[in-house]
């Protein structure tokens, strides 16, 4: 039960990003002294978008396939449209969203995120929110569908979309803190 302030938290997105939804949790668990690494297929700088037009850059501190769930205290999957979609593709990607996951540790996907949590099966029979027009693949999934702006089911935290940042990463702080 490490206080946020002690915590790690690891980021894990690609290009096309939401902006805000990988910029604001970022600050905010930064302010509250947490520490913060960005994971991505490739060391080269990634591109978010807000609303699917270009926006912020910003270099990843490793890449996927040498981030390790032991050496962080929770995992963070923002959204956007592009981002998930190619992610979940990616076998060492998804892996390591199921060994978070298999850990207990917390692990909190918004927006389109959770599309990368229906990908390691990790919804089935659990309560969830998300972007709407991705709903029907959650239910698909098993996911029991919950409109509110950030639902946590044991160690899964999801979110609706970028107004719903603060709430969530509130929720993934409570988490960490209360170990999981």
């Amino acid at each position: 039960m490490p206080a946020i302030a002690d915590a790690k938290v690891l980021i894990m997105a690609t290009d096309r990003f939401e902006e805000s939804e990988l910029f604001g949790p970022r600050a905010i668990l930064m302010e509250r002294g947490c520490e913060v690494a960005l994971a991505s297929p490739s060391l080269d700088e990634i591109m978010g978008t807000v609303h699917d037009e270009p926006g912020k850059r910003i270099k990843p501190d490793l890449l996927i396939e040498d981030a390790r769930a032991a050496d962080f205290d929770a995992l963070l999957l923002p959204g956007g449209v592009g981002n998930p979609d190619q992610l979940r593709t990616d076998d060492k990607a998804v892996a390591l969203i199921r060994a978070f996951a298999e850990g207990g540790k917390p692990v909190a996907a918004i927006c389109h995120g959770p599309w990368l949590l229906v990908e390691a099966d990790l919804l089935r029979g659990r309560k969830a929110t998300c972007w709407p027009s991705i709903r029907t693949d959650l239910r698909n999934a098993g996911a029991e569908l919950v409109d509110a702006v950030a639902v946590t089911d044991g160690n899964i935290i999801t979110s609706r979309k970028p107004d719903d940042v603060p709430a969530f990463t509130d929720a993934l702080i409570a988490l960490i803190e209360a170990g999981a």
